[in-house]
């Protein structure tokens, strides 16, 4: 799943950002470019997680036939 892999993707990158943040002592410009990148990696993670959960709630609210609304959550 291609939402999967970006999600896996951003996050191992944050985790990178994080170690390099508390494990180095690096000047204030590098400081400010790991932790700006990091805060657009995290809002791009929340809306990722976000368009997911409304899709688990489409799929959990399937009606008594078991029809899945596939709209897509854009809409």
């Amino acid at each position: 799943m291609k939402e999967t892999g970006a999600f896996e993707t951003k996050l191992k990158r944050l985790e990178e950002i994080v170690e390099k943040l508390e494990n180095s002592e690096l000047d204030i410009e590098t400081t400010l470019a790991l932790f700006q990148e990091g805060m657009q990696l995290g809002r791009e993670s929340r809306k990722m997680l976000d368009e997911i959960e409304i899709k688990v709630n489409k799929v959990l609210s399937a009606d008594s036939e078991g029809n899945i609304q596939t709209e897509s959550a854009d809409e």
